[in-house]
Parts: C-alpha cells; sequence; structure tokens
C-alpha cells in the first residue's frame, strides 16, 4: 500500500509540474507577442495620428484646391453663406475612409437639412498624387448613394497639393503619416463642422455620426440661421462634449425648466381660479342686494 500511494503522490507531482509549465509556457508566449507588438513601427504611427479638437480655429481659406471638375478653387469659396462639413479622407483608402463616407451618408439621409441650401459637404483628399477625375467619380457615387435630387450644388469633392492640405489638416488637428511597411496611410477619422465664417465648431470622430448630433451641430454652426424653435429647445437641454464629440443632455436643465413650467402651469391654474371665484363672489352679492 504504501509503494503504491507513493507511486500515485509522484505521478501526481509531475502533473502539476507538467501543467505548471505549460502555463509559464503559455505566459511566456503572449508576453513575446505584447513584446513584438509593441516594437511594430505601424503601432508606433498609429499613436501619433490623431484627431485633436481645435475648436473655434480660423481655418485656411485662401488654401487653394481643385475640385471634382477640375477647376482650381479657394477653399473660402465654400464659406461665407452657410456652415460647412469638411471630410479629410483619401479616394483609394482600402477601408477606413469608405467607412467614415458611408457613416456620413446614414447620417445625413436621417437629417432634412439640404447641402446647397443649409449646409455645405466639402471632401477633401490627403493624398496629393490622386487626381480631379479620382474625386469626381467618388462625388458620383456619393450623389448616387445620398439620392436627394437637388443637393448636388452643395456636395464637393476636392484634391490638392500637400501644402495646401497640411495647410487645412494642420489648423483641424486632423494628424496623418504614410507608413512604408503597410503601403498606406494611417490617419484618424472623423469629420468637422465649421461656420460659414471658416471656424472650426464642431467635431464628430468615428465612422457614425449620430443623426441627432449632426443636425444639433449644422444648427449650431449654422448659428441658428437653420432649424426649428424645436432644434433651439433641444440645444438648450443638450451640450456638446468635446471629450466625445457628442451632444449629452444637460439633466438639471430639463429638471429646471420643468420645475419652471409646473410652476407656470399651477401659477395660471391658481390665478383662474381666484378670478372666477371672485366673480362667483361679486355675483352671488348681487344676487342678495
Amino acid at each position: 500500500m504504501g509503494s503504491a500511494s507513493c507511486i500515485s503522490v509522484t505521478n501526481m507531482s509531475k502533473r502539476n509540474y507538467s501543467r505548471f509549465a505549460y502555463l509559464i509556457g503559455c505566459v511566456a508566449f503572449c508576453f513575446a507577442l505584447l513584446a513584438d507588438a509593441q516594437v511594430r513601427p505601424e503601432d508606433e504611427v498609429l499613436e501619433r495620428v490623431r484627431f485633436e479638437q481645435h475648436l473655434d480655429a480660423a481655418l485656411p481659406l485662401d488654401a487653394v484646391f481643385t475640385d471634382h471638375d477640375g477647376q482650381q478653387v479657394e477653399l473660402g469659396h465654400y464659406f461665407g453663406e452657410r456652415a460647412v462639413i469638411i471630410v479629410p479622407i483619401y479616394y483609394n483608402c482600402p477601408m477606413l475612409c469608405g467607412l467614415i463616407i458611408n457613416g456620413l451618408l446614414d447620417s445625413l439621409k436621417q437629417v432634412t437639412f439640404n447641402p446647397g441650401e443649409d449646409f455645405e459637404v466639402v471632401v477633401v483628399s490627403f493624398d496629393p498624387t490622386e487626381t480631379p477625375e479620382l474625386a469626381a467619380a467618388n462625388r458620383n457615387a456619393f450623389l448616387a448613394e445620398y439620392d436627394r435630387p437637388g443637393t448636388e450644388d452643395g456636395i464637393h469633392f476636392l484634391v490638392g497639393e500637400e501644402r495646401e492640405v497640411r495647410r487645412l489638416t494642420d489648423t483641424i488637428g486632423f494628424q496623418y503619416e504614410w507608413v512604408d511597411e503597410l503601403n498606406d496611410y494611417a490617419h484618424a477619422s472623423g469629420v468637422v463642422l465649421c461656420t460659414a465664417d471658416g471656424r472650426t465648431s464642431r467635431y464628430f470622430f468615428g465612422i457614425m455620426y449620430a443623426p441627432r448630433d449632426m443636425r444639433l451641430g449644422l444648427v449650431e454652426a449654422s448659428e441658428n440661421q437653420i432649424g426649428t424653435a424645436v432644434d433651439r429647445i433641444m440645444l438648450f437641454c443638450y451640450m456638446y462634449d468635446p471629450a466625445s464629440g457628442t451632444y449629452g443632455l444637460l439633466i438639471h436643465r430639463v429638471v429646471n425648466t420643468a420645475a419652471a413650467t409646473t410652476a407656470l402651469v399651477l401659477g395660471s391654474f391658481l390665478f383662474v381660479m381666484l378670478r372666477a371665484e371672485k366673480r362667483q363672489i361679486s355675483s352671488n352679492s348681487g344676487h342678495s342686494s
């Protein structure tokens, strides 16, 4: 019995040791992967390509680009009357830029404001090798998907030389960098809403832009030149959060507004009731005499 017991304990120890060694091996492998990931040059680039909010920054309206028709135009050509959505992408992007455009399309389809009437859309390629023909092809695809007749004059796709593009992207805080290892650009994602006089107003990051946020952002960027009374009430109850690039409900404003409304309704009700009571008393007094 004693010998059998000894063999059992020894086998158990061997099994535990094997499991322990396997666990140590897995941990070491994971650390090796992490260490390898930390030194990959493309990941170092991703740390550098950010989208910083430069709120109220004055855009370089004299920067010169080439539009989808092959005409040279200053950025300021699209400003002066309406709010402008700036979309920094490049047309040959294999994935991310298409998602940005699709996100913008999904949002604008649910917003009743119209490009060319209420705001402008200006898509700018940051790849200096891209051509007006490529811009035109991407614009045509955008218009076909948007499918809102009469908005063509408010949607513009541009290309430009690197110096002019950098003037714009540096101003709005958009960073991008070519990565040889990827044979592609690393870049941030998002759109910028600007005022009619050419200043940054609101930033929406990522690839999806809530229609409510887009509508409120356009109302603010237009300085209440578009939108309804309901939009202005919404802006009173919601405030833009620069950290998240979204609008959040200001609960204390809602509570205060509700309390004020309740007090007004109660006060009006009491006023009406008191007047009715005074009339009743006066009527009774007249009958008594």
